[in-house]
């Protein structure tokens, strides 16, 4: 966004396997505690996000997902590689940080999403619609 300050830089990034958490601490003093479901769910991909408003891809059965590999992509960003296969969103510095700062803010809107589209967040993902899926990887 024009005109506003970056986010502060991660000093450490923990994988806590066991807790399925990815713990990131902050050059502010802040430091988040994000569940890998949480992450996985709001994934900044186009597999998720879509290429557009309206386009998202509502995440379901993700609550036992794992990080099973965490890659730095250059001094901005990392991208896990998760259990279920998805490996395409890039989580970069800014994006980590208001996820952690508004975590509360965005866990109530899916569970909004989830209860607007009646379904549970256990829920196995329904396989995409035809001419649905999205080939190109950002």
């Amino acid at each position: 966004m024009a005109g506003s300050a970056p986010s502060p830089l991660p000093t450490e990034l923990t994988l806590h396997q066991q807790s399925r958490i990815l713990e990131v601490a902050f050059t502010d003093g802040s430091r988040f505690r994000l569940p890998f479901e949480f992450l996985r769910v709001f994934s900044p991909s186009a597999e998720v996000r879509g290429h557009g408003p309206g386009q998202e891809t509502l995440q379901t059965g993700k609550r036992l997902v794992e990080i099973v590999a965490l890659e730095p992509v250059g001094h901005y960003a990392v991208q896990p590689r998760f259990s279920d296969g998805h490996d395409s969103g890039i989580y970069s510095w800014d994006y980590l940080y208001e996820l952690g700062r508004d975590q509360s803010a965005f866990w109530a809107d899916y569970e909004a999403r989830l209860a607007a589209a009646g379904v549970d967040r256990d829920a196995p993902m329904s396989p995409p619609s035809a001419g649905g899926a999205c080939a190109t990887r950002h």
